[in-house]
């Protein structure tokens, strides 16, 4: 798929794909010799397809660029990939090696993560060895590594969004933040943000990384989010919805989509930052992870039957003649 009748790929997922199970609801973790039962389950891709799954719902083209197995869980989450229109011309099937699969259980708000597998064996500078394609937006889950194509990606026009993964470590490199020079905004949790900074709080945190991007977005869950726009020195603070969470697992993952098609819109980065809650929040509302992120067509309805999660107004910028009337996002470039 593509936006309008050009090449141009709407969002461009770069990283590691999953298999995921989500196990949702859990009075508490399981103890050594347990058993635990729950009727909130789903499963589908994960990782990296989260962010594309979530931005063609919302009607962007997208594409990911990941490494494929041979195993009947790739071809499980190719065929629920295809029937979401993701794109998957750009990944490769490595013969004899199969998809990780990943299961979240989740209980007080919370999610813990068992991943089996091994990590891909091919990159996304391999996978790419052909050319970058253009998008508008490509998303990225920064490694250690420097990646070569992501200063490619830049110097085409497309928006590099990136985010990090939990380092097991616990050496939280900060040389890593180096590639934040090729990418239009950074969104880490507050413990990343924390953790990478050595600061003591998400404000401080914020500030320190947006000296070397453009815009610096910290999820904090429940508490909402800070983003700051360096290029104009705009600070913006929103509260997140006030929803039962059902299931965080790939909520920052929606939230990452959500503001990435909200970048190709007229909209304040205070719009732009209260749409990526609105869909994140949706998501967590609901059981089964990623595979919970709102379509377009749904979020009029979400909002009138959902008043009390939200302030007064603060949706107004959606709304026209007392409906929504948001649509599909244009083919055109970002400002």
């Amino acid at each position: 798929m593509r936006d309008d009748d050009s090449d141009t790929i709407g969002l461009l997922a770069v990283g590691q794909l999953f298999t995921d199970f989500v196990y949702s609801g859990l009075p508490a973790g399981p103890q050594l010799g347990e058993e635990i039962w729950t009727d909130s389950f789903g499963f589908g891709p994960g990782g990296i397809a989260n962010f594309a799954i979530a931005a063609t719902r919302l009607g962007m083209s997208s594409s990911v660029v990941a490494a494929l197995g041979d195993d009947a869980m790739t071809e499980l989450c190719s065929r629920m990939l295809a029937a979401e229109g993701v794109d998957l011309g750009h990944c490769r099937v490595v013969d004899g090696w199969s998809l990780p699969v990943t299961s979240s259980l989740g209980w007080a708000g919370d999610r813990a993560l068992v991943t089996g597998g091994t990590p891909a064996p091919l990159g996304a500078d391999a996978l790419l060895d052909a050319g970058v394609p253009a998008a508008t937006t490509a998303v990225v889950h920064l490694d250690p590594e420097p990646a070569e194509w992501l200063p490619i990606a830049a110097a085409q026009g497309t928006r590099v969004y990136a985010d990090l993964g939990w380092d097991p470590s616990g050496a939280w490199n900060r040389g890593i933040l180096d590639q934040l020079t090729s990418c239009a905004a950074f969104l880490p949790n507050e413990l990343e943000a924390l953790s990478y900074t050595g600061t003591d709080s998400a404000g401080s945190a914020a500030d320190a990384l947006a000296e070397r991007v453009p815009l610096c977005v910290v999820t904090l869950g429940s508490l909402g989010v800070i983003a700051i726009d360096s290029t104009t020195g705009e600070r913006v603070e929103r509260p997140a919805l006030d929803v039962l969470a059902i299931d965080p697992t790939g909520a920052g993952d929606v939230f990452g989509a959500a503001l990435a098609y909200a970048s190709t819109r007229p909209w304040t980065l205070t719009e732009r930052i209260d749409f990526a809650c609105l869909c994140a929040g949706i998501t967590v509302s609901r059981p089964g992870g990623a595979a919970g992120a709102p379509r377009l067509s749904e979020l009029d309805s979400w909002l009138r039957t959902h008043p009390n999660t939200f302030e007064p107004h603060r949706y107004d910028f959606l709304v026209e003649q007392d409906s929504v009337v948001i649509t599909s996002a244009p083919s055109s470039q970002p400002d």
